[in-house]
Formats: C-alpha cells, structure tokens, sequence
C-alpha cells in the first residue's frame, strides 16, 4: 500500500521538525515548502494526497493559494492552519471548500485526527459498520426465530432494513451476502407467518392496520386539526426506498410520526390502493359499489374511481365537509404542470391528495427497459435511482411549497415490490389473470409449496371471480411463468421488480406524518 503524502506549507516550516518526524514515524510522507509560490509548484509535480496550509504567509497568502490549488485539483483536501480566529478569514476560507481549519498552535495528535477525518473517515466508518453488523448478526438470526406477532414483524424488518442501508456503502461483499441470505430466511418466515394469519385478521376486532382501514384509523384522526393537510400516496414505495428519500423531505418537514402499515393481499394497485381509498376489502367494494369496481378479468381500467371511493368514504367517516381535491399523476408533463398551480389549489382544500405514479412506471421500466435494468439491478441500485428521482422531481418542488404553506404531510403508498428471481410453473385457463405474483382463476395447476393458496377468496375479503375460482400469491422471490416459450419468459422477467405476492418489501409498507420546519 502506498503512503500517503502530506504536502505542509508554512513560512516558518523549520518549528515543525517535531510534527513532521511524528507524522513520519507513522508512515507518513511529508514534502515542506516556505512559501505559497513553491507549493504550487511542487502541486503541480507531485501526487498528493493532502495540504496543511499556513493562512498568513509573506508573498501569496494562504487564502491566495488555497484558491490557486482548488484550481488545479479540486478533490484533494486541504486543511487550513491560522492564528487568527477572524470570521471573515473562516468564512472565506470555508467559501473556498477546506478540508478542516485548525488554529495554531496546534500538536501533532491534531494533526493526525484531521488526517483520519479527511483521509481515512469513509473506511474507519464501513470497517465500523461492518464490525458493528457482525457483532449484530447472531442477534438478528436469533430474534428471527421469536418474532411472533404483526408489531414484531414491522419491528424486525425495520432492523433489517436499518442494516441495508447502513452496509450500502461497504466494500464487503461477503457481507452483503450475508445480509442477503438473512432477508431471504426472513422472508420465508414471513411467507409462513402470512399463511396462518392472514385470513384471521378479517374475523378478530384486534387486527394489524390494513389497506382498508389505514384511512379510518391513521389518516382521518390527523385531518381533525384546523391544519390543513397534504397527502401524498407515492405508488409501489417500499419502506427503504421511503428511508432513503426521507432525509430530503426532513429539509422541509420533522417526522413525527415513521410507522409500517400491512398492504392487503393481492399487494397490487386496484386491489391495494382501491382499499385505501375506499375504505372497503375488495369483497365489500364489489358488493357495494359494482359501477366502481373491476375484477381482474373485466375490461376497462381498474383504478378509474379512486376519487369517488374517496368521496364515499368521506360521508361515511362524516368528514365530508373538508374541502378536499384528488390528483393523480401518471407522467413528468402533469407533475410539472401541478407543481406550476399547487399553491393555488392547495390553499383552497383541507385536505390535499395526489397520487405519484413514478415509482410504478420505474419498476415496469426496469423490466422493459435495458438501461434501466443495468442502474436498477439490485435493491441497492433501485434505491438510488430512486433517490435520484426524487431529488430532482416536481414532487419535491409540490412538497416544498406546501411546507411554505404551512402545510402537514402524510407519506404512504398502496404496496411495495420485490425483485423476483426464481420461476414457478403455473397452469391455468383463457381467464386467468396475467400478474406474475399472483393468479386468480379456476382449475389452477401450481406447486403448492411456492404459493399461499386462497381457495375460498371470501375468507381473505376477495371477490369469485366464477364459480370455484382461487387465488395463489407467490412467497419469496418467486415469480409464476407459463409453461408455453417457458425459457423466454423466465430470462425475460427474471431479476424484474414486480409485485402482487407475499414478501415483506411488499406488504411492510411506510406510513409517515410530517410536520412543517
């Protein structure tokens, strides 16, 4: 491994022997100058790595070299050392982007934690991280095993997800791996955990909240202040894309309240988000109101009657006095043109609601799209781009002037997605539905052990579709592929972000209220 090399220009560098040897004895390299002239010239010649740099200089000043070195190579650190503590020194100096700004006299212990801050701070934080998730890995094999309830579940892949982000940036791939294997154990225990419970939560009073009843019980009780509110259901968003977008959202607005809500099943949009509209189980809703809903197999869009579902359940909660307004958006062109007239509208409503397709269109882009299969081909790489996304987004712009407005913020979405890898054989008729994560239809042929098998829909709050029909939602990591130009349509969809089934990116979805800065 090379040293690394310390250029250190100072007009009196003779008083710093003793810094230079300490420097030296710890395998660092040191080059000296006297004067900001010759620095720039041996910045020109040499590699370097890091400057320590004397403010007041004879002949070109520290502040006159600094300017002229971040000429020349902008990335490399350069750390300032003055006796003076004027601001207007301070200011100018970290206008010029320094490194650290130390104050004379300084010793060499100083000098050395500056080197590890600016040098070494991105390796000593992974090899920290690493350590830290190595120590914590038994403990999360461990509370894998004893995670019995809907809260543990949401407590649990919160840790995971925590550990996700914290291991992004690590060079280990070991540990990734690790991780990796440690979702999937989770995800097949989650998959179980669905199975038995699932249909039960129709039946008890005690149940964990749901698409249904995510408006009745975390969304109308905020719409009771006299402050009005803006609610933004940001479609197919999972909870670590959430966590990776929440610290630009927390330049505008604090958090105060960061919680997981259960997606129903299937964890699609007209089941999911209908739900959440509506108010109402898919079952419900097509008892009730028939004009609205569409079955799988029905012609027609299947989310044309969001805001009706809205409105109806408004009345029935008695809240439909708010001045309310519904907003879809389905491309750039529209959230441009909202972002252009939200003041204006928001300032008329109580309540807010605009749903953002993007998420949605990237996942399905990813599948279709070459380019963005390469920038999304893993979580990590999906979140990013998310996060790219959003940074420079109308959304954003929408989100910062109703923080200007003085305007609360909820943040959710209908269901999540999880990158499907591993093919299951399905057979089934003319009708039955196409969505890779899940199947509705009558004499499905399947293996059993790779589904979640619904055969009464009634029990899990789902329509018949006909007489004798059944859904299967797939578990894991698995996507249903027909066995007709089978090898096509496996390369094809392999390593795509869909959604539908059971996982816990899918159902463990975020729920965040935010107030104004």
């Amino acid at each position: 491994m090379s040293r690394i090399h310390i250029l250190w220009v100072d007009d009196e560098i003779s008083y710093l022997k003793s810094h230079i040897i300490f420097l030296e004895q710890k395998n660092y390299k040191i080059t000296s100058c006297n004067s900001g002239t010759e620095a720039l010239e041996v910045f020109a010649k040499e590699d370097i790595d890091i400057v320590f740099l004397d403010e007041n200089m004879p002949g070109l000043s520290g502040l006159e070299t600094l300017t002229e070195l971040k000429k020349s190579k902008n990335n490399i650190p350069v750390v300032m050392i003055t006796k003076s503590e004027e601001e207007y020194i301070m200011e100018e100096a970290i206008g010029s982007k320094i490194a650290d700004y130390l104050i004379k006299p300084v010793n060499p212990n100083q000098i050395l934690l500056s080197l590890k801050k600016n040098l070494d701070h991105s390796r000593l934080v992974s090899e920290k991280t690493s350590s830290s998730y190595l120590q914590e890995f038994r403990n999360i094999s461990m509370e894998m095993m004893n995670v019995k309830t809907t809260e543990d579940w949401k407590d649990f892949y919160r840790k995971l997800v925590f550990w996700e982000l914290k291991l992004e940036d690590s060079q280990d791939d070991t540990l990734q791996e690790i991780l990796e294997a440690q979702k999937l154990e989770a995800n097949q225990q989650f998959g179980k955990f669905i199975e038995k419970n699932y249909g039960s939560w129709f039946e008890q009073p005690e149940q964990p909240v749901l698409s249904h009843s995510l408006f009745r019980t975390k969304i109308a009780p905020e719409l009771l202040s006299k402050q009005p509110t803006l609610l933004v259901v940001i479609d197919n968003l999972r909870f670590d894309q959430w966590k990776s977008i929440e610290s630009i959202v927390n330049r505008y607005y604090k958090t105060t309240e960061n919680n997981m809500y259960y997606s129903i099943l299937p964890t699609a949009t007209q089941y999911a988000r209908n739900s959440l509209f509506s108010g109402l189980t898919p079952k419900q809703m097509e008892s009730l109101y028939p004009n609205y809903w569409k079955n799988d197999t029905d012609d027609g869009g299947k989310n044309l009657y969001e805001a009706e579902f809205l409105d109806e359940q408004l009345k029935r909660l008695n809240i439909n006095h708010l001045s309310h307004e519904y907003i879809k958006i389905t491309n750039l062109r529209a959230g441009k043109k909202l972002a252009e007239n939200f003041k204006s509208k928001a300032k008329k409503n109580d309540l807010t609601v605009i749903v953002y397709n993007f998420v949605d269109m990237l996942s399905h882009s990813k599948t279709e799209m070459e380019v963005v299969k390469e920038l999304a081909s893993d979580d990590k790489g999906y979140r990013s781009l998310t996060r790219s996304w959003f940074k420079n987004s109308p959304l954003l712009d929408i989100i910062k002037q109703a923080q200007e407005l003085n305007i609360k913020l909820i943040v959710t979405t209908d269901h999540g997605t999880v990158n499907v890898k591993n093919p299951s054989k399905v057979i089934g008729d003319k009708d039955t539905s196409l969505n890779l994560r899940y199947k509705t239809g009558r004499s499905l042929s399947y293996e059993k052990k790779e589904v979640f098998a619904a055969k009464d829909p009634k029990r899990v709050e789902l329509p018949s579709i006909s007489m004798n029909s059944s859904f299967i939602f797939a578990k894991e990591y698995t996507f249903f592929a027909y066995p007709n130009n089978y090898n096509h349509y496996v390369n094809y969809y392999r390593n795509s972000y869909q959604h539908g089934g059971i996982s816990l990116e899918e159902i463990l979805i975020p729920f965040a209220v935010l107030t104004p800065r």
